[in-house]
């Protein structure tokens, strides 16, 4: 089982570039060693769109995917795809990736059992269970190559103009169901949901691109911050 170091960092649903610079201007904070860790965990939906096996979409964000190459040779970093940025092992092939599929993935922090996730996985239903399984794999994304331009282009103009900073109303009535899946864990933290609230042993990290905040590892505690 991984350790959580002291001082790790997770950075959630930073939704880059269309919700604001944070995500590339911490990962040039990182890359000059004004910020300073050893563990960088990406949460999923760092970026607004981008996937494997295609070229075009790294277009759109091609520093801050550079950065994160040059980081994932000098710090270990776990990526946890969410639902808008999937098959991404081609693009970070020094960076543990872990697919929808393969999490939750369970690390330790001091003597608790911490179970990690984008936050995409449980309670969701059938259709977008099914509908993340369709999207999500190498043969629909070739499969759609030759339409790719078009595809990608209207896809990041409506993304563009969503508003994704929003109250979760009943939000912890949701985090019971989800922790109905979580029953060995110690501590369960997730993003995706924007939320920036701790309910019980259930961690919903800041998103970074509506909150600005990540969360770092003190003392054995998550806590959120600005960095």
């Amino acid at each position: 089982m991984i350790e959580i170091q002291e001082n790790a960092i997770f950075i959630a649903d930073s939704h880059y570039p269309h919700h604001g610079d944070a995500f590339l201007n911490l990962l040039q904070k990182l890359e000059s060693g004004e910020v300073k860790t050893s563990q960088l965990f990406l949460m999923g939906d760092n970026f607004d769109l981008l996937f494997g096996y295609n070229g075009y979409i790294q277009t759109f964000s091609s520093e801050a995917i550079s950065l994160l190459q040059t980081l994932s040779k000098k710090i270990e970093i776990h990526y946890f795809e969410g639902n808008h940025d999937f098959c991404l092992s081609a693009i970070f092939p020094d960076i543990k990736v872990y697919s929808r599929e393969q999490q939750p993935i369970v690390f330790q922090l001091d003597e608790k059992k911490v179970a990690i996730s984008h936050g995409d996985k449980y309670v969701t239903g059938f259709g977008y269970d099914l509908y993340c399984k369709v999207l999500r794999n190498k043969t629909t994304l070739t499969f759609l190559k030759p339409f790719e331009k078009a595809i990608i282009d209207h896809r990041m103009k409506k993304l563009s103009q969503k508003h994704i900073c929003l109250t979760f109303h009943c939000f912890e009535k949701r985090v019971e169901a989800i922790l109905e899946n979580y029953k060995e864990a110690d501590l369960v933290i997730e993003g995706h949901f924007h939320q920036s609230k701790i309910v019980g042993k259930y961690i919903s990290l800041p998103s970074q691109a509506c909150q600005n905040k990540v969360a770092v590892v003190e003392e054995g505690n998550v806590v959120f911050k600005s960095l």
